[in-house]
């Protein structure tokens, strides 16, 4: 499913925007971040929404989810790798038992975790 890979973006996002986020984390979300932002370059919503977010990520979850689902995030290898390297970083226990890994090959990605799923690109 592709709400899967959403999913680790938006934990990744969170686990960016928290207060207590150590540096090396800010540093991943920020470039994180940005690469999304670069994504939705042409939709000046979609850039408020991912602000908005940051700020009260439990409002604005649904919004951003649609809006990464239609950007197609969910099948972008850079965001997920991106995503991946802040969760990593966040929680190197969850990381170490595989919750963040993802596995993109060919036509098809998958998301192993404790919400794993599998999308189809390209068809």
């Amino acid at each position: 499913m592709a709400e899967s890979a959403i999913s680790v973006i938006l934990a990744a996002l969170v686990a960016g925007a928290a207060t207590t986020a150590g540096q090396a984390v800010k540093d991943a979300y920020q470039g994180l971040k940005e690469l999304i932002k670069r994504k939705f370059d042409s939709d000046s919503t979609a850039k408020g929404i991912l602000d908005k977010y940051e700020k009260n990520h439990k409002s604005y979850e649904g919004a951003l989810k649609e809006s990464l689902t239609e950007l197609g995030a969910d099948k972008d290898k850079e965001i997920l790798e991106a995503a991946k390297k802040v969760n990593e970083l966040n929680d190197p226990e969850g990381a170490a038992t595989g919750k963040y890994n993802i596995n993109i090959s060919g036509g098809t990605q998958g998301v192993v975790g404790s919400n794993p799923g599998t999308v189809n690109m390209g068809k």
